[in-house]
């Protein structure tokens, strides 16, 4: 069996692709249309796209009159409560000139441990895909909690790239790769490949905060790349603003070779 490679993402028959709140909330949800557009000519070659959006509490922080993230878990609840219906609505948005439909899934991480409800989940996403709809994915922060919540979308990520067999993660994130220190060291270099079970242990990846609106960083991807990589899945970390460069299959971003 041969392993996906970077240049076979255009041909990949389902590709999971992650974003974060920094990319498309806030001031940056200019974003919104030119993700979509490309997942939508992804979407047109026949290729099964499933979408895995972070962004809900950012979304909803000012429809709620605040002036940074909140740290209470109840009002971040009602934040994303809000969040959520604006970031659904401006996604269908800009989705409607291309034909696609968005159908919203909102899953907790015991959805995915508990076998009733993960078989629920794969067979409404299977269905959704069959209807090519374009499923939109996020953690369910309205009734998370503190101890259950994925924690960040990255690893989300890779686990609806697992629930759904996909042959591809693919990782957005503010920088063009990964490094092997922080980007602001001058010695960092970037990453094109890592291969499968290959030794990171000592490369730096800085922090898990990267922002005010979001979680996440090049920490919780190089662990959601090596979780799903190890799955058989192909995953490839680069630029939100890279992402129709990516599905086209071109050379940038660290990809990270499938387990075979």
């Amino acid at each position: 069996m041969t392993a996906l490679t970077r240049a076979d993402l255009p041909t990949a028959a389902r590709i999971v692709v992650k974003v974060g709140s920094s990319s498309i909330s806030g001031e940056a949800a200019w974003r919104i249309p030119l993700l979509v557009e490309a997942l939508a000519e992804a979407h047109a070659r026949g290729t099964e796209i499933v979408l895995v959006s972070s962004g809900a509490i950012a979304t909803g922080i000012p429809f709620l009159q605040l002036d940074a993230r909140p740290t209470d878990l109840a009002t971040q609840q009602a934040a994303a409560a809000v969040g959520q219906n604006v970031l659904i609505y401006r996604y269908q948005e800009a989705l409607h000139p291309h034909g696609i439909v968005a159908g919203q899934v909102l899953l907790t991480t015991g959805d995915l441990e508990h076998p009733t409800s993960r078989s629920n989940a794969r067979r409404a996403m299977e269905r959704l895909l069959g209807l090519r709809v374009l499923p939109i994915v996020n953690e369910n922060d309205t009734v998370a909690t503190q101890e259950i919540r994925f924690g960040d979308n990255d690893r989300l990520g890779a686990l609806v790239a697992q629930l759904t067999g996909a042959d591809a993660l693919v990782l957005l994130s503010d920088v063009e790769s990964l490094y092997t220190r922080p980007p602001s060291d001058p010695t960092a270099e970037p990453l094109d490949i890592v291969a499968a079970g290959a030794d990171l242990s000592g490369l730096e990846f800085g922090a898990t905060v990267v922002n005010s609106v979001g979680t996440g960083g090049a920490a919780t991807k190089v662990s959601a790349a090596r979780l799903a990589a190890a799955s058989g899945i192909g995953v490839l970390v680069t630029s939100a603003d890279l992402v129709a460069e990516a599905l086209s299959g071109a050379e940038i971003g660290t990809w990270f070779e499938p387990a075979v």
